[in-house]
């Protein structure tokens, strides 16, 4: 937190320093100031106010602490500039302070009359007017005349158009996460017009990886995990909710069906297969089943945890912080926390509670069994000869009964077998009478003394009719733009599409649309964005077309020196970002590049190759993990199992998240072990062989063929002289080394379930493999430009 609160320090600081007179805005450069070094203990939050001071009111600032347009007769002033320990704010003891460029914005502020404005995330979006721009040559939409109107205003000027090789490559990953074949980069640069580029978003929204690739993104914000994360994180049945949601994105399902689906898939009208899949988004949450829990306390974990993961996917909000006591900085009440948890308390539990231990599967949430046409076929077979046998024992006498008997218990036992074998999900049931919710004073949930609560959105946005609201008004209010927080949620949406265009939202604070969040650099382009995404029906797949054909997301990702001085993360926009792929794409890039992809959709999760013992500290029961010894293994990493205990270490080396809450945002770290994975994990080893291999197959004999094909596959482009020398003079260390130890080859040739071509000599193959391995470990590989 001390971290955070620095780098929150130096970019105030730093905006503050950067404002003249006539440039301040309250929501922009004042309410960021005054949330973070005074309203936790001058703002929403009644219990710990200090004072009787409300600075986040105007009306409560300037009855006391505020006198308009004299900043030396205003308390506000003279205590932050007070000399005094025991005066100066904010308090010494609190850690903060403020800089003399934020004093010195802070008295301007209120000799100008100290004016306030509502908190841009509290008001609903509206369409603002298309500005108008200088230069008409440059926009191609409308997105492009807000982020230019900017640029012209902060005497910037945009990049240059990235190349078309660089420009397909971005494509690719950022809408179906994978890189592009060296076909579809030929035709595409071959073809240079604004008819090829707009045919080329077309058809990567159809490709079924676009799905998958957005998948990835919306199962960090569930916090989607194969495992219960709890005590001995056993399995549990989910997978079928994931092959829900790449459909839904495949499919352009609306947004606000989308978000019905989930949240109350059980409860609406004619629900059918998909819908009940659809509800185990309300089981992802981390659950225990150890036999010795405690129900009530275990359901009080359940329904925060619900509560934090809702407001965050759906509002941006951190409802968390008021489980314990009211938000410091934002209006939200405890009283909100617990009527939103009042929500789901319909949701069965019962069966996490009735057996403990090792009696998994017996105690297991409500499921759905999938079967397949041929096991629904069998299933119906042995159906009836068991009804058959049952009916002919009901008759049978004396000695003719006991093999009657025996028919009819193999037959069960058969039937067992088989439904064992059919897929399941975890669905949600709602209890005809839900449980009661109280507040829980601090949080304990011992405490049966807080009031009880119904149902009821955040009071500050409004109320919802009926006596009690279920999940479905719920998922409703969400998405509804008239009377509800639709376009609320719009934003919070657009803004992580956004960012997915170009590593960072327009809104920073990707979770956080609050006091300590930071406000959007275009607030005006970020509205009819949202705006945008309501009235063309909550339709995904338009808008990220919108984004991605602007001129805006085509511009080069490379800067000046005086752009890096002056917009150092590419908060305006005058360029494009450059930014390492995220874990699962690192991986799908490798084996797509290889050749070793298995081009399928959907399934059970696939255990990839994993470091032997990796599991020796889980418990309850102890296992024993196994790799799959099929085509399974080379599939993508979306479908990869997800072990919140222990996440795979390839993906936990590329930042990962556990999924134990609500991801927005991935860090991106760039460290030794991550640069050790792709060098040495069995995976990339097995890919840098087979790539040598294919390259071997389709190249020509020379070095500086091999060479080029080499870099096309995995770079779209051809070496240069320096990178030529350096794997040409590697190849020939490489081929002595292994010709001098044969052992190391046969070594190196075994890594993984792939045979190696029997076409190819055994030194020429892993000698390429050294080669192809380097140019899999460039930087350039696993890098979105």
């Amino acid at each position: 937190m001390r971290c955070i609160h620095s780098i929150i320090s130096i970019v105030l600081t730093l905006a503050a320093s950067h404002l003249s007179a006539a440039e301040i805005e309250f929501n922009r450069d004042i309410r960021p100031l005054l949330s973070d070094r005074c309203f936790a203990c001058h703002g929403p939050d009644e219990t710990h106010r200090e004072a009787e001071l409300r600075l986040d009111i105007e009306e409560s600032a300037k009855a006391s602490a505020i006198v308009v347009g004299e900043p030396d007769a205003s308390e506000l002033i003279a205590r932050i500039t007070s000399d005094a320990p025991e005066q100066v704010m904010p308090p010494v003891d609190s850690g903060k302070s403020l800089s003399p460029a934020e004093i010195d914005l802070l008295t301007r502020w209120v000799a100008e009359g100290a004016t306030y404005d509502a908190f841009w995330a509290y008001v609903p979006p509206r369409r603002h007017d298309v500005p108008a721009v200088d230069d008409s040559e440059w926009p191609v939409n409308w997105i492009d005349h807000f982020i230019l109107d900017r640029l012209n205003r902060e005497e910037l000027s945009p990049s240059d158009d990235a190349d078309p090789v660089t420009l397909v490559r971005r494509l690719s990953f950022d809408l179906i996460g994978l890189p592009p074949t060296s076909q579809e980069v030929a035709e595409f640069t071959q073809v240079d017009s604004e008819q090829a580029y707009e045919r080329l978003v077309d058809r990567l929204l159809e490709s079924p990886h676009y799905g998958e690739r957005m998948a990835m993104y919306w199962l960090d914000l569930v916090r989607y995990a194969d495992t219960v994360g709890y005590h001995g994180d056993q399995d549990h049945a989910i997978s079928p909710y994931r092959d829900y949601v790449i459909d839904a994105f495949n499919k352009n399902l609306p947004f606000d069906q989308f978000t019905r689906d989930q949240l109350a898939g059980d409860l609406v009208d004619g629900s059918g297969v998909e819908q009940k899949i659809a509800s185990g988004y309300n089981r992802l949450l981390q659950t225990s089943h150890e036999g010795g829990v405690q129900p009530k306390e275990y359901l009080a974990i359940y329904a925060a945890d619900r509560v934090r993961n809702v407001s965050s996917v759906w509002m941006g909000a951190t409802m968390g912080c008021c489980q314990c006591h009211d938000h410091k900085f934002d209006p939200y009440t405890m009283k909100d926390f617990y009527s939103m948890a009042a929500f789901f308390a319909d949701v069965d539990e019962a069966q996490h509670f009735t057996v403990g231990g090792n009696s998994l599967p017996t105690n297991r949430p409500p499921e759905l069994e999938l079967p397949t046409d041929e096991q629904q076929r069998q299933l119906a077979e042995l159906n009836t000869k068991v009804g058959e046998v049952e009916e002919e024992l009901e008759q049978a006498e004396g000695d003719t009964k006991p093999p009657i008997e025996e028919q009819l218990k193999e037959l069960q036992q058969e039937r067992d077998v088989l439904r064992r074998s059919i897929r399941r999900t975890m669905i949600t049931v709602a209890l005809e009478e839900p449980r009661t919710m109280r507040v829980l004073p601090r949080g304990n949930w011992l405490d049966d003394s807080g009031p009880i609560v119904e149902p009821a959105v955040p009071e500050y946005m409004g109320q919802l009719d009926g006596d009690r609201p279920t999940r479905l008004d719920l998922a409703n209010w969400f998405t509804d733009a008239e009377e509800g927080a639709g376009l609320l949620t719009a934003r919070v949406m657009v803004n992580r599409l956004w960012y997915l265009c170009f590593g960072t939202g327009l809104a920073a604070d990707l979770d956080d649309f609050g006091g300590q969040g930071e406000p959007p650099v275009h607030p005006k382009l970020l509205d009819t964005l949202a705006v945008e995404f309501v009235d063309s029906g909550w339709d995904i797949k338009h808008l990220l077309k919108q984004i991605v054909l602007s001129r805006t997301y085509r511009q080069s990702s490379l800067d000046t020196p005086a752009l890096r001085e002056r917009d150092p993360l590419n908060r305006l926009y005058a360029r494009q970002s450059r930014y390492r792929l995220p874990a699962e794409m690192v991986r799908d890039t490798a084996l797509a590049v290889s050749g070793l992809l298995v081009d399928e959709t959907g399934g059970d999760s696939v255990r990839p190759y994993q470091p032997a013992g990796y599991y020796r500290h889980l418990n309850f029961p102890k296992r024993k993990y196994s790799h799959h010894e099929d085509d399974r293994q080379w599939r993508r990493g979306v479908y990869v199992h997800w072990q919140r205990q222990f996440l795979h270490p390839m993906l936990k080396a590329f930042d990962a998240p556990s999924r134990e809450e609500c991801t927005a945002q991935r860090p991106r770290s760039n460290t030794p072990l991550a640069a050790l994975t792709l060098l040495n994990d069995p995976t990339f080893v097995e890919a840098s062989r087979a790539f040598a291999s294919r390259v071997l197959s389709e190249a020509g004999d020379s070095t500086d063929e091999r060479l080029d094909l080499a870099f096309q596959l995995a770079l779209s482009r051809s070496p240069d002289e320096t990178e030529r020398s350096v794997l040409t003079d590697l190849l020939s260390n490489s081929r002595t080394h292994f010709k001098q130890y044969p052992d190391a080859a046969t070594k190196l040739l075994g890594v993984g379930l792939t045979s190696p071509h029997d076409d190819h000599d055994p030194v020429e193959l892993t000698a390429w493999s050294a080669v192809t391995r380097a140019v899999m470990n460039l930087n350039e590989m696993i890098t979105r430009n």
